[in-house]
């Protein structure tokens, strides 16, 4: 148990950080571009170039942790994050600002490419929903912390403090992970690192995201269909070559297992609406309600708190009750908080804003910890990289489509884009209900099978025994 706390704690420092960074400098934006000289739009690229970077090596690294073992591409991420944080602190322009946010990106991509693995190796398969269960709560409370931490740092210290404070953490993260976390046996020893389709997963990803951000902002129609005609071309002969290996970096083997398909299509949706809610509900407790941008991140937090009581919860009821049947149950309740939240009153007190969030956080609470779970179970273990690769994936592509999203609605709906975004937030949380609910029919992983047709034995001296 010592080791296995150890080795918990390493990797929710690790993902912890790699998360929140995708937004902890959103809020600063506006004060970087003016003391670097340049323009709001430029600015947006501090954000972009990181998340740009995760989408095109995440599933590449993912498959290479199956290669060469998911501890020495979780420690080379650490490592790799920790520099880069430091270049990002002392960036005096734009360029190595952006050059350096490249670089961290994929530090973080290797750890969130690997992390559900590494707990597939720390926790006994029977206990496998526990060690998720806190997993997600910190990737669930990470998501949604990034502008609430942002603003507490920006209040004492300068923008470079944003980055700076990544740097402890980083080497408590990487002493913890160096001592703790387990070695895993590499099981394919023939399976070699494929860097051609590396290539064509970064294209095809980086494509993908260009075009649907090109989209929502309004790109010349010109330059996005000749995006969009370059994504056919490279996604057509990618996916082509992909079918045809025996462990694709896009793992379409994987995909093939009808629970896994379903869980990452739950997360999909599931992810989406959550961003299309942390984006929209800002500016609306802002300029509808009236609340500055503390107060907001103050009541903001109701969401990320609820989450880390209930994710814990969840792991334990997942080992119990059937995770389909708990996902579906969580979206559900998610979704009567989005909608709920759509149709606030003129003047809605603290109380009404804050009770709904919290609706909306148990639910995606008590969704996130048994996806987590049933999608890694359903994975053989030699492939739990690439599992793991896809799980992150399905939560980026659901937040990057989320965002885009929105800033869609700003341009279409720009009267009425904050109440549409809460309704069609709700609309994808239900849909991800129905999904997950699918999985009731579908039969559960050997792990979470067999531990939920065991019941504890009352035996002599008052003691239990589990097969």
């Amino acid at each position: 148990m010592p080791q296995r706390l150890g080795a918990i704690l390493a990797v929710a420092f690790g993902v912890s950080l790699s998360v929140v960074d995708g937004t902890v400098a959103n809020v600063a934006l506006p004060t970087i571009g003016q003391q670097l000289g340049i323009s709001a739009a430029d600015s947006i690229w501090i954000v972009n170039a990181y998340q740009l970077a995760i989408m095109v090596s995440l599933l590449s690294l993912s498959a290479l942790g199956d290669v060469v073992g998911y501890r020495k591409v979780y420690i080379g991420g650490l490592m790799l994050f920790t520099v880069a944080s430091v270049g990002c602190s002392l960036s005096g322009s734009l360029q190595t600002l952006v050059l350096a946010r490249v670089m961290q990106g994929f530090g973080a991509a290797a750890i969130t490419s690997v992390n559900t693995s590494l707990i597939r190796f720390i926790y006994p398969r029977a206990r496998l929903g526990r060690g998720m269960s806190i997993n997600a709560a910190v990737v669930a409370t990470s998501s949604v912390a990034g502008p609430t931490l942002a603003a507490a740092i920006l209040s004492a210290a300068d923008w470079p403090w944003l980055f700076a404070v990544n740097i402890p953490i980083g080497l408590v993260a990487l002493t913890l992970s160096r001592r703790f976390l387990p070695e895993n046996p590499v099981r394919v020893r023939e399976h070699r690192f494929d860097w051609r389709d590396a290539v064509m997963n970064a294209l095809t990803f980086g494509l993908m995201m260009a075009s649907v951000e090109g989209f929502s902002h309004g790109m010349d129609p010109r330059v996005l269909s000749l995006g969009v005609a370059a994504l056919i071309v490279v996604g057509f002969f990618f996916i082509r070559s992909q079918l045809h290996e025996p462990y694709p970096i896009l793992p379409f083997d994987l995909l093939r297992i009808p629970i896994f398909s379903v869980s990452v299509a739950t997360s999909i949706c599931s992810f989406l609406g959550q961003m299309l809610a942390m984006v929209a509900l800002p500016f609306y407790l802002q300029q509808a309600c009236g609340y500055d941008d503390v107060e907001t991140g103050m009541l903001l937090t109701a969401w990320p708190a609820v989450i880390m009581v209930v994710a814990p919860v969840a792991g334990l009821l997942v080992e119990r009750v059937h995770a389909g049947l708990l996902g579906g149950t969580g979206l559900i309740m998610m979704a009567a908080g989005l909608f709920l939240l759509a149709f606030l009153p003129e003047h809605p007190t603290d109380g009404a804003i804050i009770w709904r969030l919290m609706l909306c956080g148990a639910g995606f609470g008590l969704f996130q910890s048994p996806n987590n779970s049933i999608l890694i179970a359903s994975a053989p273990p030699e492939r739990s990289g690439s599992a793991s690769g896809m799980l992150a994936t399905a939560r980026l592509v659901g937040q990057t489509t989320g965002a885009a999203l929105m800033a869609l609605l700003f341009h279409i709906v720009p009267e009425n884009s904050t109440h549409t975004a809460l309704m069609l937030a709700g609309i994808f949380a239900v849909a991800g209900a129905a999904v997950s609910l699918m999985r009731i029919s579908l039969p559960l992983p050997e792990g979470l099978a067999r531990r939920q047709q065991t019941r504890p034995q009352k035996v002599a001296g008052n003691k239990f025994s589990e097969n």
